[in-house]
């Protein structure tokens, strides 16, 4: 956390208070779990409601989080009821469960994910700034998996590493600025929370939170669905894993092939992100799992 987060975590209960008077509130002293970069607790407002706070930490800016929850409106992600830049503070709609929890078959929950991704991709893409030269995201992806590999001491098998290079230089020849789309960029099952429906969104059961919110193909965030899922792939993961990357991309009309180049690409640029930050054993999975992949090409 270093020195600016310790004071920032002693400053706090001042943040919470003024919030509170600033918005209403009654906030419940202890924070939810999970949350990573921002202190996130339960709270009411004037009428009872129930809603959601959350405080970013120094360096966690929520400036871009919140213009993209503004520009959804509620559609496909939890609603955005205010936002405090100078406490660097948001309030929201509290939701339910995660989709993460559900005891529901894969196939269900990719389908919960596909309908709440398909409102986030309608936000008008003429709302943010496009990406410059080199900084699409396969791009930016090549050079994490290069630059990590390395100074990691090249933990990536060969092959995966060759094949995940491949891909990430077929979808950067591919990248269409024209194509993009504002997508969610990291809409796994923990971050797809259980809610009523609500007029115009077709009955949706699960709301995504914390976008990153940013122009890209819209093929990249179902191959961020798909990268982990290890545990449920069977006997025959190349198989399973090709057979959800078509139900994703029947349903949401994109590309198979794309959405499987680009959750290979995400396996393993993840489990290098992870065994950078010191998580041996997840970041291990996630590259053993991209070398069982391999069999049947």
């Amino acid at each position: 956390m270093g020195p600016d987060g310790q004071r920032w975590l002693d400053d706090l209960p001042r943040l919470v208070g003024e919030l509170e008077q600033a918005w209403g509130l009654d906030v419940e002293g202890r924070g939810l779990p999970g949350g990573s970069a921002s202190w996130v607790g339960r709270a009411r407002d004037a009428d009872g409601r129930p809603r959601v706070l959350k405080i970013g930490m120094p360096g966690h800016d929520l400036d871009d989080e919140a213009r993209v929850l503004g520009l959804a409106a509620g559609r496909g992600l939890v609603g955005l009821r205010a936002h405090d830049p100078g406490r660097n503070a948001l309030l929201l709609d509290e939701l339910g469960p995660s989709l993460e929890a559900a005891v529901l078959p894969v196939e269900e929950k990719l389908e919960h994910l596909a309908a709440a991704l398909t409102l986030v991709w309608e936000i008008p893409a003429s709302a943010l700034t496009p990406p410059g030269p080199g900084e699409d995201k396969a791009s930016t992806l090549t050079r994490l998996v290069l630059d990590t590999d390395t100074r990691l001491g090249h933990p990536t098998p060969p092959a995966v590493l060759d094949l995940a290079l491949e891909y990430a230089a077929r979808r950067v020849a591919a990248h269409d600025p024209d194509r993009c789309v504002v997508v969610h960029g990291d809409p796994h099952p923990a971050n797809a929370l259980s809610t009523a429906p609500a007029p115009g969104d077709d009955g949706l059961a699960y709301r995504l939170v914390d976008p990153d919110g940013f122009l890209a193909d819209p093929a990249y965030d179902l191959g961020v669905v798909l990268r982990e899922w290890t545990g449920r792939l069977g006997e025959r993961p190349r198989e399973r894993l090709e057979g959800w990357c078509t139900l994703l991309a029947d349903r949401c009309r994109l590309d198979a092939q794309v959405v499987w180049e680009w959750a290979y690409l995400e396996r393993v640029s993840t489990g290098l992100h992870v065994l950078d930050f010191g998580a041996e054993r997840m970041g291990r999975r996630f590259l053993d799992s991209a070398a069982t992949l391999l069999t049947g090409r």
